[in-house]
């Protein structure tokens, strides 16, 4: 049993990147972006992240902005499997659903940029990676079904061990099924800090190099609380079923020892009437009766031996399991930093301005300070161990745009991003199980209707390389698109207001979970099917100044 209290620690412990940005990368790092998600060459304040070479071409002097929102997600995970139907609160469907939210009610950015004849000196504050936390209440499925594995062995722990003493006249507590109240949340948030510069060559080129500082933060929190095995209505915790498992067996070996005693006693009777009656002790013992109560004998002295290994087992299991009686509780805090380059292009000729930005992969490594002292045969658990580093690189990105001025005042924008995940380096290279890096693809337009205001709305489509042996219920995320509108209001010539909202749009992933044969953990999880999606909201507002 100390082995089934590692495996819920290692459940416990395998949940970082349902919260992680891992595989998401954050793009909106500002209100423009909200309003019109391809702003790869637009040219603007907010390209101090994504057109750094186009700032070069705002106008000369101090131009600071600042952006606020607010983000509300869900993550919902529909997961079928036969252990469910043993839970006490499932009411018998083998199917559950899994929810979690995540709220971020302030994700804040920072754009600043002095530009001063050809040159455009820049800094970016932002949240490129988390930006929130998430919670389930209920757990997820992961959770669940070690507790059903555990309960689904103790179901034929207990029918064995009825069968084979009943006809002691004793019995142990039944098991039908498991309940538990499970619960996590975690909170991840990079925050980027990006300085630069970018030269106008001319007044159709700029060109830009600088570095990104990121600095990770995350903590991570999980419960197993009220772990009780049932028996009915009547739940019991682990500790107190094995006391009942070893009252049964008590019962049983005194139940046996007075069998034993019995047939002692036959055996005796036989042979001295047999003796009376004038044979040999050897005689009396070869008679039938007498090697039926012998036989009987041995099977009660097998029985005892077996019973005796048996009580020891379990009164070691429920020593090792008397500090979880209460469930089990285990946190984790991490913390790492890395820094990359960032270099860009901005290229106008005529109605159309071209541009490219490429982000290197920032090398990461987060830093556990957790409950788990030392690591454990689990390898899921080893990535918390108290102490140790866990590789969660950033990946590369090359984002391209292109803007057509229509008119005066309409502008077309389109982008791509495509982020080189499979050449990221995350726990026990994860990023080898994707098939290939992810691509987005992004559209919108922008339209003056006169000198103070501006209206503009974009979509962007994110397709993301997925495999059956990537996605979890730990770590997923699914296909998507997204649309953002919203506004600019120019109060005066130096102050600028913007306001957006921005809608993400998700599929639906469904796969197969094979069957897992926890050997060493004694535990068996049958099959099943996962359903993964999510939902995102988002709402900013922004303020720009020219100093």
């Amino acid at each position: 049993m100390k082995k089934i209290v590692c495996a819920l620690a290692a459940v416990l412990f395998s949940m970082n990147a349902v919260f992680a940005g891992g595989i998401l990368t954050n793009t909106n790092q500002s209100v423009s972006f909200l309003r019109n998600p391809a702003r790869d060459a637009a040219i603007g304040l907010d390209g101090v992240y994504s057109n750094p070479a186009g700032v070069a071409f705002l106008s000369d002097g101090l131009h600071l902005g600042f952006n606020w929102q607010y983000a509300h997600q869900t993550r919902t995970i529909t997961s079928t499997n036969s252990l469910f139907a043993l839970g006490l609160k499932n009411n018998g469907q083998a199917t559950k659903e899994f929810e979690g939210v995540a709220n971020a009610p302030i994700i804040p950015s920072l754009q600043a940029a002095y530009n001063k004849n050809n040159w455009s000196f820049q800094f970016n504050f932002s949240v490129p990676g988390g930006g929130g936390k998430c919670e389930f209440d209920k757990g997820i499925g992961s959770f669940e079904t070690v507790v059903g594995a555990i309960a689904n062995r103790l179901i034929g722990v207990s029918t064995g061990l009825n069968q084979s003493i009943s006809q002691l006249g004793a019995s142990v507590p039944n098991v039908t099924g498991y309940d538990v109240d499970g619960y996590m949340k975690g909170k991840q948030f990079y925050f980027g800090f990006q300085v630069g510069a970018a030269h106008k060559f001319n007044e159709h080129l700029s060109v830009y190099g600088g570095l990104r500082l990121l600095y990770g933060t995350a903590s991570y929190e999980a419960r197993l609380n009220n772990i009780r095995v049932m028996n009915g209505n009547t739940g019991m915790t682990l500790p107190e079923y094995f006391m009942g498992v070893t009252n049964g067996l008590t019962t049983a070996g005194n139940n046996l020892a007075a069998l034993s005693q019995q047939v002692k006693d036959g055996i005796q009777q036989y042979v001295a009437g047999y003796m009376a009656a004038g044979m040999t002790q050897e005689q009396a013992m070869q008679q039938p009766a007498v090697q039926d109560l012998v036989a009987k004998g041995q099977q009660l002295q097998a029985s005892g031996a077996q019973l005796q290994a048996t009580a020891e087992q379990l009164e070691g299991s429920a020593a090792t399991l008397a500090p979880y009686a209460n469930g089990v509780n285990l946190k984790s805090d991490q913390t790492g930093w890395g820094i990359a380059p960032v270099i860009g292009i901005d290229y106008k000729t005529g109605p159309f301005n071209f541009a490219a930005k490429y982000e290197f992969k920032t090398r990461m490594r987060m830093k556990n300070n957790s409950d788990l002292k030392e690591a454990s045969v689990i390898s899921a658990t080893n990535k918390y161990v108290n102490g140790t580093s866990v590789p969660e690189d950033s990946p590369a990105q090359l984002a391209l745009g292109a803007q057509w001025s229509v008119l005066d005042n309409v502008r077309l924008n389109a982008g791509y991003h495509h982020f080189f995940d499979t050449d990221a380096h995350w726990y026990e290279h994860s990023e080898k199980l994707l098939d290939g890096g992810t691509n987005e693809y992004l559209a919108g337009a922008e339209w003056d209707v006169n000198d103070r205001l501006t209206v503009s709305g974009g979509v962007q489509f994110t397709r993301y390389p997925l495999t059956d042996e990537y996605m979890n219920d730990m770590s997923f995320v699914v296909n998507s698109w997204t649309f953002g509108l919203g506004l600019e209001y120019k109060v005066s010539e130096k102050v600028k207001l913007s306001a957006a909202y921005f809608q993400t749009n998700y599929e639906d992933y469904n796969m197969n979970t094979p069957e897992q044969n926890m050997e060493a953990l004694g535990l068996n999880i049958p099959a099943g099917k996962n359903s993964f999606t999510r939902t995102n909201r988002v709402v900013g507002i922004g303020v720009e100044v020219t100093l």
